[in-house]
């Protein structure tokens, strides 16, 4: 008697004798003579008794072709065998189809679905294909019956399914001061730990570069300035026992002296050991210099996953108040300003400025000068991005500002937004954790089906049944797709579960990664929430207060609801307004071919991201702040603000600041400024022109067009998918004209 079913994917489930009986039961729908019961009953308990105790999907179908070939019904043998048949032929004509476009290197929504990925190069193109053919073998093989119905019907997207057999996590936070205080290894070789600048600076290189090929999301610093300033006391130390030997003097009380900051001064007028201190500061300054800049440099050219992408990488700095803490802003910041290469906008990685008053942000503040110059870097090269510690939700009440580790209490964030800070199972921070994997909802596709319900608080209420029968689904997908990841050894990821991950120091190499990866967070995204709103009441939350109050109430309900899922399966589960960029069309096209054009819903090429005001709708920065800001609250998972500025940026470094004012008024998480940058890529003249085709000073016509996506750089267009360029030809410029800086930003 069969007991146990073997799946294709290795797995061994309980064997379901009801699914038997289902395919018998279709098969049977599509001949004259229609279904036969007690010959279903027959069949099935014949083979769920003649089988093996443990058996092969492959061998129970076997088993029953050749039942249903003894039987008197050899038309459904014929239907069965048929369709199992074109059920292989319909995955082959589509790999076939897909790999032909990959081949000839066709600019479509497969090639272009990651605008950081080049899938026409060789490594590319190799990524590609491995991707499109693991993507069916997820959906036929590990993904169960409700998911796989909700996914083929459009309801749900799950991110990265073509890393899904692999049982790889998405992101995380590097504890880079483990790494550089007891070094590492990765399969191959030992890396010793970090004795001054140049090498902190590398190993931190190396620990994102290595994890990236062991996750398929991205990788993050949280505390940057923190874990490097150690680096620029030894650098300091080494600086002046160079001076002690060639002046043939002890300086060694000067090694541990305490300084108010590292900066570059001239040498003229000073003598003996005040001369000797400024030598050595003005030396380590620009050791820290060429660290910062190396260390943009190889973020920008080291790549990854098989040599076909830099990076995805990100740091978070900004609340170091230590002389050398200040130093590695300050050089990192004049690096980033300066570019890489030949003045080039740094892609990666992304920066991101923690925000806080007392620390970081008032006039009266430390580090106010460093924030100064953060927003001037921020208004020509794009990056830092700001992070509001001072919001109600980032706060950790562990935080105390003499606290020599208080970084362990700040919340770091992902530079496209995932966030990661809440912790059901350990403390509350955001290092040696990450997100596991996350799903989208279409919320759209559920608002579209309820519109024919004429009475309004009818056709809400069966959209919120819809949304919550779907919030189940999710929950189960991503509490299954955990449960398969838990299933992995540690030495399957030899950096990341032996240095990185929080408790992974307790793990051997055999052990499964089950015990530890429960600090991480399963998010349930959405997008199109404006369409939703549409949808449903005629307007978006941009433009109607009731639209508005039912956007919050929708995504309340989400918070709500994931909050049980977290008590119900025990995992960290939170709301993600989802950064969609290869799904911004995805789910539009499918729902356009089903329901037609709709105005306001389906009539662009994409849906707008999570809860964002549409890129099209005309408003102000100010107005979009007050809709956007009571969201982020609730997507404790990740969220991002964005505005878009007009003119020359570089010149008005002042709207940055304003930008990071309405963040702390309007109770903001995470935000940003877009603005657009063009650069000749022959000789390197920039301007903020946004139909500059030529370059005025030496006609040349190969432009680089810097753009954001879903929160990180491009530098051209030509990778992005027809959707985000859709996207980005609407979008429209907020108004900053009445909003008010802190303080006049002056040089």
């Amino acid at each position: 008697m069969i007991q146990t079913v073997v799946k294709r994917d290795g797995r061994i489930v309980g064997f379901n004798e009801e699914k038997i009986a289902t395919a018998i039961r279709k098969a049977m729908l599509h001949t004259d003579k229609g279904e036969d019961m007690h010959l279903i009953s027959q069949i099935t308990d014949h083979v769920a008794f003649r089988g093996e105790s443990q058996m092969t999907v492959e061998a129970i179908q076997d088993m029953v072709e050749m039942e249903l070939m003894k039987s008197s019904r050899k038309d459904v043998a014929q239907k069965y065998i048929a369709y199992r048949n074109q059920r292989r032929i319909a995955r082959k004509a589509k790999t076939r189809d897909v790999f032909l476009e990959i081949i000839n290197i066709k600019s479509n929504d497969v090639t272009r679905e990651n605008a950081n990925m080049n899938a026409d190069t060789p490594a590319g193109m190799m990524m590609k294909f491995a991707s499109e053919t693991t993507k069916p073998f997820v959906d036929d093989y590990l993904l169960g019956d409700e998911a796989k119905e909700a996914v083929r019907n459009n309801y749900l997207h799950i991110h990265d399914k073509d890393y899904y057999p692999t049982k790889s996590l998405t992101c995380i936070q590097h504890p880079l001061d483990r790494i550089l205080s007891r070094g590492f290894s990765a399969g191959h070789g030992e890396s010793r730990p970090a004795k001054r600048i140049e090498t902190a600076s590398i190993l931190a290189c190396i620990s994102m570069e290595t994890a990236q090929n062991e996750m398929h999301g991205g990788q993050a610093i949280p505390a940057f300035d923190f874990y490097l300033a150690p680096y620029v006391r030894s650098s300091f130390i080494e600086e002046v026992k160079s001076l002690e030997e060639l002046m043939g003097q002890d300086y060694s009380h000067l090694y541990n002296k305490v300084l108010d900051d590292y900066l570059t001064l001239p040498l003229d007028g000073l003598e003996g050991e005040e001369r000797i201190l400024q030598a050595a500061i003005n030396k380590t300054v620009a050791r820290v210099h060429q660290s910062m800049e190396a260390f943009i440099h190889n973020m920008n050219t080291i790549h990854s996953r098989g040599g076909n992408q830099v990076v995805f990488s990100s740091i978070n700095y900004g609340t170091d108040t230590s002389a050398e803490g200040r130093c590695i802003i300050r050089e990192l910041l004049k690096s980033t300003e300066r570019g890489v290469g030949n003045g080039e906008t740094a892609i990666f990685p992304i920066q991101i400025w923690k925000k806080k008053r007392g620390v970081s942000y008032l006039i009266e503040d430390r580090n106010y000068d460093l924030y100064r110059l953060a927003c001037k870097v921020s208004a020509r090269r794009f990056f830092p991005n700001f992070l509001n510690l001072d919001a109600t939700f980032n706060q950790n009440p562990a935080w105390q500002a003499n606290d020599p580790k208080r970084y362990e209490h700040e919340v770091a964030t992902m530079g496209c937004r995932t966030r990661v800070f809440e912790n059901r199972f350990g403390p509350k921070t955001s290092i040696g954790r990450g997100n596991l994997s996350f799903s989208t909802i279409n919320i759209v596709r559920l608002a579209i089906e309820c519109m024919e319900v004429e009475d309004k608080d009818l056709r809400i209420s069966q959209f919120f049944a819809k949304l919550d029968n779907l919030l189940e689904v999710t929950a189960r997908q991503l509490h299954e797709r955990m449960e398969f990841q838990k299933t992995a050894y540690a030495k399957q990821f030899p950096l990341l579960m032996s240095a990185l991950w929080l408790g992974c120091e307790n793990l051997t190499p055999n052990d499964t990664i089950a015990s530890v990866i429960n600090q991480g967070t399963l998010g349930i995204g959405f997008i199109g929430l404006a369409e939703c709103l549409v949808a449903l009441i005629g307007k978006h939350h941009g433009e109607s207060d009731e639209a508005q109050q039912l956007g919050l109430r929708i995504v309340t309900y989400m918070r709500d609801r994931v909050n049980e899922f977290s008590d119900r399966y025990q995992h960290n589960y939170s709301v993600l307004a989802t950064p969609a960029e290869g799904l911004s069309g995805k789910f539009t096209r499918s729902d356009r071919k089903q329901f037609g054009i709709l105005p306001g819903i389906t009539d662009r090429d994409y849906y707008t991201n999570s809860n964002h005001v549409p890129v099209y709708y005309k408003c102000s920065a100010r107005h979009k702040a007050e809709v956007e800001g009571p969201y982020h609250d609730l997507t404790r998972g990740g969220h991002i603000f964005y505005v878009e500025m007009d003119g020359d940026a570089t010149h008005n470094p002042e709207a940055i600041m304003r930008v990071v004012d309405m963040m702390d008024a309007y109770n903001i998480g995470y935000g940003s400024v877009n603005h657009n940058r063009n650069r000749c890529m022959d000789c390197g003249y920039e301007n903020a022109d946004t139909s500059m085709e030529e370059c005025p000073r030496c006609k040349s016509k190969r432009i680089d067009r810097l753009q954001r996506i879903t929160g990180y750089l491009v530098g051209t267009t030509d990778r992005w998918n027809a959707a985000k360029l859709a996207e980005l030809n609407d979008r429209v410029i907020h108004d900053l004209n009445g909003t008010q800086t802190c303080l006049p930003f002056s040089e």
